[in-house]
């Protein structure tokens, strides 16, 4: 049996100790806790590594801390336009959903998209249509409101600014979510997800639902998802990008997540991190910013739940 593992995301930025109440953190590190566990457990049992970065997405996407499925910001319009995707690192399948709303799950929609469409990215009216063919309810408005969220979005929806997930300053943090891991059979997945930015206008789409910018997995080298600044991730096509260090100039997963993190993205002007898992089960978790919400959980080592740089 191959060693198997597991690592979590919950977004990136200025993530300064003494900031956040002692409460609050707590909070935090019990939801990573439980994600990563979900995940793991699955795993555990002999399940694929795509059902367990399902899981542990569904879970972030289940809790209004993260901005992805119930916790997602508010537009311009005041709604909320999720996006998600997923891919299969054996096979390089993937399926992708982006501008969907009143869906619980994206990234389950994403998985649908992948094993039923014959596609691989669905958007907008498009995607809901698939969505409800394929048995998917549509939550009501409210389960998607949160007051912290609605109160930042109110301070801003009469400007031309934007707001990264739901910190008072601008690109302060930024809100996805996302989950790679490799199973017993050495098969690796990607799996992200997040509801965009506060008062975006004009349907913009960030890295998170574009395989090879904020999702990809290939067993030959990696499994990777991303957070970060997204128009710069998809400028620096940067999952692929840590795929194809490792691939044609032969570095190990580390080298390359570090070497695309630390330097590559900087040199454009982005900023934020990733996580990444090989075939042998080697994680690795990079980021530029004061922190990045992430965990993981491997056949050898018990469960590391992390904020702040350490």
């Amino acid at each position: 049996m191959k060693n198997f593992s597991i690592a979590i995301h919950g977004g990136a930025g200025t993530l300064i100790k003494g900031n956040m109440t002692p409460e609050k953190e707590l909070d935090y590190r019990n939801a990573l806790q439980l994600a990563i566990n979900s995940g793991y457990a699955l795993l555990e049992k002999g399940a694929s590594a795509i059902n367990a970065v399902e899981q542990a997405v569904i879970l972030l996407e289940n809790n209004s801390l993260f901005n992805a499925g119930k916790g997602s910001v508010f537009t311009n319009a005041g709604n909320h336009e999720m996006d998600a995707s997923i891919m299969n690192g054996k096979t390089l399948e993937a399926g992708a959903v982006s501008l969907i709303t009143g869906i619980k799950n994206p990234i389950s929609l994403a998985k649908q998209v992948m094993f039923k469409s014959e596609h691989v990215f669905l958007a907008g009216e498009g995607a809901m249509n698939f969505a409800k063919e394929n048995g998917f309810l549509l939550e009501n408005t409210d389960y998607f409101y949160d007051q912290f969220r609605y109160e930042q979005w109110q301070h801003i929806k009469d400007s031309d600014s934007f707001q990264l997930d739901h910190s008072d300053k601008k690109d302060t943090k930024f809100g996805t979510v996302g989950a790679v891991a490799c199973d017993q059979k050495g098969n690796l997945a990607a799996a992200t997800s997040t509801g965009g930015m506060t008062n975006k206008k004009w349907g913009r789409i960030g890295d998170t639902p574009m395989i090879g910018a904020g999702t990809y997995a290939n067993n030959k080298t990696c499994a990777v998802s991303c957070t970060g600044s997204g128009e710069f991730f998809i400028r620096g096509v940067v999952a692929y990008d840590v795929s194809c260090l490792m691939e044609y100039k032969g570095l190990t997963l580390q080298q390359a997540a570090d070497e695309v993190i630390m330097n590559r993205v900087l040199s454009i002007g982005g900023d934020g991190g990733l996580i990444a898992v090989d075939a042998q089960g080697n994680i690795a978790m990079p980021f530029n910013t004061e922190g990045m919400y992430r965990g993981f959980k491997t056949s050898e080592r018990d469960a590391v739940v992390r904020i702040y740089k350490d």
